[in-house]
Parts: C-alpha cells; sequence; structure tokens
C-alpha cells in the first residue's frame, strides 16, 4: 500500500506570551523575509524581536494570550481528513500532518515525522492561497533544505497557489453573503478585498503574490456582483494591511479605503481575501484596530467577513488540490514531482531560481 503524507503549512503563531519573542526571532531571521547575509540577520532578527516583542505580547493578550493558527489548521486537518478518508485513491493509505513556518510544529519537526511514518510520497499543500516568496517559497525552501540535510528516497509534489480556484471562490461567496445583506440595508456598499501587505521591492522583483490577490478578488467580485440587482449600490478594491518598518509597502492601505469608504458615505464589508484562519491579523488588526478607525471617521456600517477555516467549499477545495496532485503525471526531477502551476508560470518558486 503506497504511503502519501500531505502536509499542510502554515505561518504559524506564539502558543503563549512567552513564546511571542523566539516566534518573531524566527520569522526575522528568514532570509525570505529579511535578506541580509548571515550573522548580521541573525542580529537584526534578535534586535527586531527584541524591540516588537511588547508590542506584539500587549496584541497577543488582547486575543486570549496565545495565536488561534495552529487550533484553526487542526481543524482544517481533521475535516480534510475525513474528506479524503471517503475517497479511493487505489488502495493509498493517506495521512494529513500539520506543520508552522515560525512555531510549533516546526516544518523540521514534522519532515522527521513523515519520515519516520515511512511516507512514498509527501504532498506539501500551504494554507495560502496566494503565493509568495515570503510565504509559500520560503517554506518549500525550507522542505528542500531538509531534503538536502537528511535525504529521504519519498517524492515531494509542491501545490504552489490556488487564488481563483472554483470552490475557493465558492467559500468566499458564502461567507460574504449575509454580511452583504445587512450591509446593503444601509444603503451602498464597498467590498474591500484585505490581504497582508509585502515590502514593495519584493513585487517589484517578479513575486506574483499581487497580481494573484487581484485575480482572486476580481473572481469573489464578480461572483457576487452577479447575485445582486442592485449593481450600481456595489464596489469594491483590493487593499493591504499589517505594514511594518519604514520600507514602501503594497497599496493602497486598508486605512486609506476606509478613509476613502468615508469621504464616499459607503459602507464597507472587510474580506480577509490573503487568510484561511482567525489570527492576530483578523481578531487584533481587523476586529480593533480597523473597527475603532471606522468609527471615528464615521463609516455608515463596518462589517468583516469571517476567514474560510471550515468552510465546506473550502475544505473541498483542498481535497480537490490533494486529488489533482496525486494524479498528477507530471515529470520527476531530482526526486522531486513538480506540478504544471496554473497561475504563476515563470514566476512561480518551482520554475525559479529563488530556491
Amino acid at each position: 500500500m503506497k504511503k502519501i503524507a500531505v502536509v499542510l503549512i502554515n505561518l504559524g503563531g506564539p502558543d503563549q506570551l512567552s513564546a511571542v519573542r523566539p516566534f518573531l526571532f524566527n520569522l526575522f531571521n528568514d532570509k525570505a523575509i529579511i535578506s541580509l547575509p548571515q550573522p548580521f540577520r541573525w542580529i537584526l532578527a534578535r534586535w527586531v524581536s527584541f524591540k516588537r516583542n511588547k508590542i506584539a505580547q500587549d496584541i497577543y493578550s488582547q486575543i486570549g494570550g496565545q495565536s488561534p493558527i495552529l487550533a484553526f489548521t487542526k481543524h482544517q486537518q481533521q475535516s480534510l481528513q475525513q474528506i479524503l478518508n471517503h475517497k479511493n485513491f487505489n488502495g493509498c493509505d493517506i495521512k494529513i500532518f500539520t506543520a508552522m513556518r515560525y512555531w510549533h510544529p516546526l516544518i523540521a519537526q514534522v519532515y522527521d515525522d513523515v519520515a519516520n511514518w515511512n511516507a512514498d510520497e509527501v504532498i506539501l499543500l500551504p494554507l495560502y492561497p496566494q503565493f509568495s516568496t515570503t510565504t509559500t517559497g520560503s517554506a518549500f525552501a525550507e522542505w528542500k533544505r531538509l531534503l538536502n540535510l537528511k535525504p529521504h528516497p519519498f517524492l515531494t509534489r509542491y501545490i504552489c497557489c490556488y487564488p481563483g480556484h472554483d470552490d475557493w471562490v465558492k467559500g468566499q461567496l458564502e461567507l460574504i453573503k449575509p454580511y452583504l445583506s445587512q450591509a446593503l440595508a444601509l444603503g451602498s456598499v464597498r467590498l474591500l478585498f484585505s490581504a497582508h501587505g509585502l515590502p514593495q521591492k519584493i513585487i517589484d522583483q517578479g513575486d506574483p503574490y499581487v497580481s494573484q490577490i487581484n485575480f482572486g478578488a476580481e473572481r469573489i467580485a464578480t461572483a457576487v456582483i452577479e447575485q445582486y440587482d442592485r449593481k450600481a449600490d456595489l464596489s469594491w478594491a483590493v487593499c493591504y494591511q499589517s505594514k511594518v518598518g519604514p520600507l514602501q509597502w503594497t497599496k493602497p492601505s486598508l486605512e486609506e479605503e476606509i478613509k476613502r469608504a468615508s469621504l464616499d458615505q459607503v459602507a464597507v464589508v472587510i474580506v480577509p481575501i490573503s487568510f484561511v484562519s482567525e489570527h492576530s491579523e483578523t481578531l487584533y488588526e481587523l476586529d480593533i484596530e480597523y473597527s475603532e478607525l471606522a468609527r471615528i471617521n464615521k463609516i455608515i456600517g463596518f462589517f468583516r467577513v469571517p476567514t474560510l477555516s471550515v468552510n465546506q467549499f473550502f475544505i473541498s477545495c483542498l481535497s480537490k488540490l490533494v486529488e489533482n496532485s496525486i494524479h498528477s503525471d507530471a515529470l520527476i526531477t531530482n526526486g522531486t514531482l513538480n506540478n504544471d502551476c496554473e497561475y504563476c508560470l515563470a514566476s512561480c518558486w518551482l520554475h525559479s531560481d529563488v530556491k
């Protein structure tokens, strides 16, 4: 019986306040986040994690003292396992693992778990719908590093991205509807697709993240508008949040869009398009900081759509990605099965020298 390990990969987050600083250090010591060579990156990561520790601890203390991202990912793991258990993959034994990039269970830990399970094949499935070198690319690079450090005969398949998958769009649409209906009762509405921002220089270097955010937002917005008669009362925009540091980041910012909505006298419905689990960027930034900004700017209505979490369509999306990967006949290169990427092609980690 062939054994296939599916590894769900997410960012991770501190599981207690004392874990905030080491979590931040792991984040900023990643060369995909800060490109300085060592030991300068290590020194800067130590300084930044020290500098931001108290601020970040205060944030996490307001959302329960820890990040809920692992718990959400575990629920997604269980839901996906249930679906895959009911599918027939020619007698294959499929087991799902959960790995986090910057906190436990770290990718290195899960790599050992997969090896000890004696997997024949591995499918890496990032819980980032849009590809970026700073997220999916970083996680894939870590897996490749471990393959080189501790070679194992299993084949690895990489699911690169799914920014416009039909079921992902259906899941977003299902979650948006009740909030949009409430907002439309107040008058004109603007959907704000809010994504985690990136330094603009990363996008200028060819990272496909922004183009994929735009692609997915357009697909969702088109599906939403098609279902409502009051098309003249509906508009939409893409914006970015979570800016850190002095560099120029992707624009427009969510703050700018909230102020513009105030001037235009429209209600806003925030769709966290780049997040599939609740964590500090949604529970604190959106629900506390930006909600207060909307109140100060006298927005006529402020609504925040939940993340996909275990939405039935999203879990279906993940199961179809796994199924397509298993049935892929992509060429094997250096022990790795590289699936052709439908969305980012030459910009994709799989087809670049970013590795």
